[in-house]
């Protein structure tokens, strides 16, 4: 009975979850403009507020898909490499790469590509790792996906480049916040409005990265 009852408690948080999102003002929105995730708003108003991407830069997109961010991106700039370990659907101007851009193989073909390019202007992630429902082991999570996409930034961003970068609130996070602080001339902490209130994300926004 009580197996039954746990069951019935996840099928109505479901149901609610299922409810709440396809009410969302910013899913209809994304539907009506034709994103492919409410998260495009999140970027446009990182854009708004901080001009982070100019035209003809190199924008990286890790943790792309399902490709919201890229699309937004490909409307400013059409020199995109979007990577996931998810496949995704082609988007107009944008070089996708499925696989994990911690991989050595995959972070060869990134570089190569990079170096095509001439270097890289713009880092995006909007990542967010596989939860366990438990609240210090997802947040050591995050905190570990943080590290990594700050690592590969402050390892491949041009002189001058800028980092719009998804961190969630928890303390572990401090160590690697405090290293990308000193490696930038402005950084800023963002909560969009398309950003879910009762979420703990916020947004780390780096200009002019000291390389």
């Amino acid at each position: 009975m009580k197996h039954s009852s746990t069951n019935k408690s996840l099928k109505q948080s479901s149901r609610n979850w299922i409810t709440r999102h396809v009410s969302d003002p910013y899913v209809i929105r994304a539907k009506k403009d034709g994103y492919r995730s409410r998260a495009a708003y999140k970027l446009i108003e990182i854009q708004e507020k901080y001009k982070i991407i100019r035209h003809s830069a190199v924008v990286l997109d890790l943790g792309a898909a399902p490709g919201g961010w890229s699309q937004v991106a490909s409307n400013i700039t059409h020199n995109i490499i979007a990577i996931d370990i998810l496949a995704m659907d082609p988007i107009p101007n944008v070089k996708i790469l499925c696989g994990d851009f911690t991989d050595p193989d995959v972070l060869l073909e990134i570089e190569q590509m990079i170096g095509f390019a001439g270097g890289i202007d713009v880092i995006l992630s909007d990542m967010c790792p596989n939860t366990c429902g438990i609240k210090k082991v997802d947040h050591l999570r995050s905190v570990r996906m943080l590290e990594e996409v700050g690592e590969f930034s402050i390892r491949h961003l041009r002189a001058g480049g800028n980092l719009a970068i998804k961190v969630f609130q928890g303390g572990a996070e401090l160590e690697i916040l405090n290293t990308l602080k000193k490696k930038f001339q402005k950084v800023s902490y963002f909560k969009p409005k398309s950003s879910r209130p009762k979420s703990p994300e916020m947004y780390l926004v780096g200009r002019e990265f000291n390389a």
